[in-house]
């Protein structure tokens, strides 16, 4: 199982990135998959969500109106549209798949680090 996360990098405020994340070696589209993120010293947390067929998503009440989180099952790849960064956008982001009751999984990526700073 592999999860693997790219395009975070140094923004400016207000400013966009798009991050990805590639999935492989499990049946992606059966999977709700999640943003997380982690600023230092802070705990993780979650950012968004999209259900398995993208039916349905969730977002934290910080990000809503300014991150979109879409999937691509063909690709099996997902993505969060950033817009509107703001300096305590700031943090390590984490991708997660997750297939819930009876199967109780969860597999993570390595992160990317995403940085809004001027």
């Amino acid at each position: 199982v592999q999860l693997v996360e790219s395009g975070g990098g140094l923004v400016q405020p207000g400013g966009s990135l798009r991050l990805s994340c590639a999935a492989s070696g499990f049946t992606f589209s059966r999977y709700v998959m999640r943003w997380y993120r982690q600023a230092t010293g802070k705990e993780r947390e979650l950012v968004a969500a999209i259900t398995s067929a993208g039916g349905s998503t969730n977002y934290a009440d910080s990000v809503k109106g300014r991150f979109t989180i879409s999937r691509d099952d063909a690709k099996n790849t997902i993505y969060l549209q950033m817009n509107s960064l703001k300096p305590e956008d700031t943090a390590v982001y984490y991708c997660n798949a997750h297939r819930g009751w009876p199967y109780f999984y969860d597999y993570w990526g390595q992160g990317t680090q995403v940085t809004v700073s001027s």
